[in-house]
């Protein structure tokens, strides 16, 4: 019995002393002409090695696509489902929807 007592104390004495997660991840919806929010420029900041995944919740097509950062990468253009990039380089990015462009739909991710 004390075995089986063990394994959560050393699951929990791990995560008090700040072992990172094996798995982070950060979701980011993608709106009728917005990132997160419906208004402004929104800034997200994550840590290296999280996996960000943009969530397409409108009703119109959007893509994501880096316009400036320390890499590039980008979705397709569709109207449902999900986009997923691992964040391997800290920096700011600048991520655009190039069907709307920056103007109206744009957002800062920064990755410490």
């Amino acid at each position: 019995m004390r075995k089986l007592l063990l394994v959560p104390a050393i699951a929990t004495a791990a995560l008090a002393v700040g072992v990172p997660a094996a798995n982070s991840a950060r979701d980011v919806k993608i709106g009728d002409n917005y990132f997160v929010r419906a208004s402004g420029v929104p800034t997200v900041t994550v840590s290296k090695g999280t996996t960000v995944r943009w969530v397409w919740r409108g009703e119109s097509r959007h893509n994501v696509k880096v316009a400036k950062g320390p890499t590039r990468f980008g979705s397709s253009s569709k109207k449902t489902g999900t986009y997923s990039h691992k964040m391997t380089r800290k920096g700011t990015y600048t991520i655009i929807c190039t069907i709307h462009g920056g103007s109206d739909q744009k957002m800062k991710l920064v990755v410490n």
